[in-house]
């Protein structure tokens, strides 16, 4: 298992990580398999989504606001329920194939990082799982 380190900047994000995974990937010679990314905080999440138009994470952390607002009514005490709930929606993880050492992705899709109680340093868990070479 590797790790990938991440500072955010903002209490709600969505950073591209695909770059550094893809960065990962590279310099461990990974060839074919899949490569497993997996959030273990509790206010952060993982998704792939579009990433040729910067519009679209803007437009998926605002409609997350609308949809989960940080809200004083919540019983939790450290203030932070809505980034649990936005963070169960998106899920800790995703799974992406690798081939030839090269993360497969659609041509608008990109890996993200979802911070929903930032800004704080984070910590990815990335495992590669080998694929039967022909």
């Amino acid at each position: 298992m590797e790790t990938l380190t991440l500072n955010t900047q903002a209490r709600e994000a969505m950073v591209a990580i695909t770059r550094p995974l893809q960065q990962l990937v590279s310099d461990r010679k990974w060839k074919t398999g899949a490569l497993l990314v997996f959030c273990p905080h509790t206010t952060g999440a993982i998704t792939i989504n579009e990433n040729a138009d910067p519009d679209v994470a803007r437009d998926m952390t605002s409609f997350m606001g609308t949809l989960v607002p940080q809200l004083s009514s919540f019983r939790h005490a450290e203030g932070n329920s809505d980034a649990h709930i936005k963070t169960s929606l998106f899920g800790p993880h995703c799974l992406v194939i690798v081939e030839n050492g090269t993360i497969r992705l659609g041509t608008w899709q990109g890996i993200y990082f979802c911070e929903w109680d930032g800004p704080r340093t984070r910590t990815l868990w990335v495992q590669f799982l080998p694929g039967q070479e022909e």
